[in-house]
């Protein structure tokens, strides 16, 4: 008998009030409730510096920095404190802190300097994140980031525990967190809601890893602070602060991989300039940045996948204004991608396709190039932003965000239109054009002692207009939402509550047959969350959160009807469907000391009316060739699970990571399981550092070797003759890396490491992959890094 949402949550609350009574406190009590948090980063290569110690000289309290250089101070009352950093190999340091108010939060990266430049100060810098305090949030950056550099977003994210990847072929990779993705995913790029064409499995996100010194994974619904389609979760791509202080600065990066011969170079130079404010704050700040991309065809183990090139163009500029108390930010970003469509998924005629679905291979095999031909995607993204901060002297923040968007999609069919004088334009089969406006303000204010509150507004504008031969409509859409979030700090413990309200508007605009249609939707929602922190001590934190989001059908969901090249399937949308509800409850705890780490994240989801690409029981034969074919439908469904990472410092030179991840979904009005739902997984890593050697130039710094597998089961939960093909077998993948830092100057550093993946070019095929049906997954790859700081 299937447990009830209630009982669940019930469970769940009275472990977390039996975990707070588990261990006696270890810290200070009374009405001392500030506290200090942040990373630990090398002044010059802002890699994370682990094992750092961290002391207060006025307390005596003393910390050691985690595996990402994370530290954290609590129970601190207000005054001015001396922050004593050390680490063998670096400068000691000494800075002041001053904490002005009871339940002060600072967040606070320390930069610290290596013993050679003789450096007698740190620098300190704030940057808050969104998230809410009782949801699960991983993130990757620093080091981590630098050595998975060069690839998708989704690629990159996969690195992190409970989050895995949608594909369409061996190009375009979407995020997947707790089994969800696309239009149940929000990502934030800068902190502006990310409007493509999502709906599409294979329309990856429009946005440059190269951009973000961090990227933040909110597991879990967070439809409060960002609005509506966030049931899965949200995806932050945060660039680093512009700089306020210093000479020019800047980095190169160079990547090769020898799957596809596909060649990386990015870069970015930033600086100051203009007067100077008190306090040594300069008043003008800047950064630019552009990447380069160009890969020809995959490979299989056995063969090249045919047509599978990309070319990427992107670029990005920023300049920040401050004055006394406020600060203005404008930023632009072009995102420019020409992406290949494997040619064996576009098939003649259901015969051919039935050959291709039992034999595993494709039609036709052909060798390498880099030529990209028809079937192809070529995507431009722009991004405008402004974005106005001000701080009152009572401590009010305000944030004015305003953003303009442009999405311009173009695929081309297989094969060129027969009217001669359309080829020679060469013109798109399907060309969608999004315009999309955001506004969004934010005041966030502390209240009467330990109280502090948190309100918006946020609006959107958006209209799409598609162009060639029929899948969606054209329409326009009007959104806005309002919401309040409050929290209390007592002691030990943090308590938050949310709440907002969505409505939003859409018209289509549309002929059928030759009568004009143009009916209007409307969607409104509540959304709410309860949250709960309990601050064991300093090494352990417990989390619960309650909540409920909503997410209306997007476009394609209710209007699709017709081939989509680019996911090789026919696509049929349902006009009576109706808007998701999600009511959500998780308990993530954590828990680390100087050789161990241990995080665990267990959730719920119960979804209404839940909306999902459902396999029909035969191909489907049309002009253009014989595809898939797929239909939107609705049931409820429940999605719960558990992530878990463990990290043993086993001495001064081993570690030893393990990351298990199970994922149960079940269609409860059918009794069955649910369709294209990511298998369980284990991902295992030993790495080995050798010791720093003296902090002199010319010698290799923070070098590692590193060995990982990754075993991800067979999807064995799958509806009865549901698909077009049964889901491939389990599959184990191994990898290696080594590298090191190599210190030219003090100003200067290059970074270099060597990888592979699946390294004994092992042969499989992955289930969350749209085009397994065509061919096998990719075979080893390997990856030359270099980055340059200077």
């Amino acid at each position: 008998m299937r447990p009830s949402l209630l009982s669940i949550t019930y469970s769940l609350i009275v472990l977390l009030l039996a975990l707070g009574s588990y261990l006696p406190s270890q810290a200070q009590s009374g009405a001392c409730r500030c506290f200090v948090k942040g990373v630990v980063l090398d002044r010059e290569t802002r890699q994370p510096i682990p094992g750092a110690t961290l002391l207060i000289k006025e307390t005596g309290q003393g910390v050691i920095a985690d595996g990402q250089g994370a530290y954290r101070f609590e129970h601190l009352c207000e005054g001015t404190y001396t922050l004593i950093g050390h680490i063998v190999g670096y400068a000691e340091t000494r800075q002041p802190v001053v904490l002005r108010h009871q339940g002060d939060e600072a967040e606070q990266d320390i930069m610290l300097g290596e013993e050679v430049q003789h450096l007698q100060n740190v620098n300190v810098s704030a940057q808050k994140t969104d998230a809410l305090s009782s949801q699960a949030v991983v993130a990757i950056q620093g080091r981590t980031l630098d050595q998975a550099r060069g690839q998708t977003l989704g690629d990159l994210l996969k690195t992190l525990t409970g989050v895995t990847t949608l594909q369409t072929g061996s190009s375009v990779v979407k995020p997947v967190i707790h089994g969800m993705h696309s239009n149940r995913v929000l990502i934030l790029n800068n902190g502006i809601r990310q409007e493509g064409q999502q709906w599409g499995s294979e329309h990856g996100p429009e946005i440059d890893p190269f951009v973000a010194s961090r990227v933040s994974v909110i597991k879990g619904a967070a439809g409060v602070r960002y609005g509506s389609d966030a049931i899965g979760g949200v995806i932050l791509v945060e660039p680093a602060l512009l700089p306020t202080a210093g000479p020019v600065q800047g980095q190169v990066n160079l990547m090769g991989f020898s799957n596809g011969r596909q060649g990386v170079a990015s870069a970015q130079v930033e600086g100051v300039f203009g007067p100077t404010l008190p306090g040594g704050t300069t008043r003008f700040g800047w950064r630019l940045q552009g990447t380069l991309r160009a890969g020809g065809n995959q490979q299989t183990p056995t063969y090249y996948v045919d047509n599978t090139g990309i070319r990427e163009e992107n670029g990005s500029a920023a300049l920040a204004y401050r004055g006394n108390g406020w600060q203005t930010e404008v930023f632009y970003s072009r995102f420019q991608s020409k992406i290949g469509i494997f040619t064996g998924s576009h098939i003649g005629s259901l015969a051919d396709l039935q050959q291709v679905l039992q034999s595993g291979e494709p039609l036709v095999k052909t060798g390498f190039r880099y030529d990209i031909g028809r079937p192809y995607q070529q995507i431009q993204h722009d991004l405008l932003k402004w974005r106005t901060a001000y701080k009152t002297a009572a401590g009010t923040d305000w944030n004015l965000t305003l953003a303009r968007q442009t999405d311009d999609r173009m695929e081309y069919d297989l094969h060129r239109p027969r009217n001669d004088s359309l080829a020679a334009l060469d013109l798109p089969e399907l060309r969608f054009q999004l315009t999309t406006y955001t506004a969004d303000l934010v005041r966030t204010s502390r209240q009467r002692g330990n109280w502090s509150h948190t309100a918006g507004l946020s609006g959107l504008f958006q209209y799409n207009i598609m162009a060639g031969r029929p899948l969606i409509p054209n329409f326009q859409t009007y959104t806005v939402g309002v919401f309040v979030i409050e929290k209390l700090r007592q002691q030990q413990w943090e308590y938050e509550l949310g709440l907002r309200y969505d409505w939003r508007r859409m018209q289509i605009y549309r002929y059928v047959g030759k009568v004009y249609d143009d009916p209007v939707f409307r969607f409104a929602n509540p959304s709410g969350t309860f949250g709960i922190t309990r601050y064991h001590n300093d090494h352990w934190t417990t989390r619960l959160n309650l909540g409920t989001a909503w997410r209306a059908p997007n476009i394609s969901e209710l209007f699709s009807d017709g081939v989509h090249h680019g996911a090789a399937a026919y696509e049929q949308g349902d006009v009576s469907l109706h808007p998701e509800t999600n009511f959500s409850t998780s308990l993530s705890t954590e828990w680390h000391s100087a050789r161990w780490q241990v995080d665990l994240d267990l959730y719920y989801n119960y979804i209404q009316n839940y909306i999902y690409l459902k396999p029909q029981a035969a191909p489907i034969l049309t002009v253009r060739g014989a595809f898939p074919f797929f239909k939107y439908t609705q049931t409820d469904a429940i999605y719960t699970g558990f992530d878990a990472t463990l990290n043993w410092r086993m001495g001064m030179r081993w570690q030893w990571t393990t990351k298990p991840s199970y994922l149960y979904v079940q269609d409860t009005q059918q009794q069955q399981p649910l369709v294209m739902i990511p298998p369980n997984r284990w991902e295992n890593t030993l790495r080995y550092d050798l010791l720093r050697s003296e902090a002199t130039l010319g010698h290799w710094r923070n070098s590692f070797v590193s060995v990982g597998n990754l075993l991800v089961d067979q999807q064995r939960r799958v509806p009865a003759n549901s698909d077009f093909a049964p889901p491939p077998p389990a599959y184990s993948l191994w990898n290696v890396a080594v590298g090191g830092l190599w210190a030219i100057s003090d100003k200067q550093s290059v970074d270099i490491s060597l990888s592979a993946t699946n390294l004994f070019d092992v042969q499989y095929r992955d289930y969350m992959n749209r085009f397994r049906y065509y061919t096998n997954d990719l075979g080893r790859n390997v990856s030359l890094r270099l980055k340059w700081l200077f």
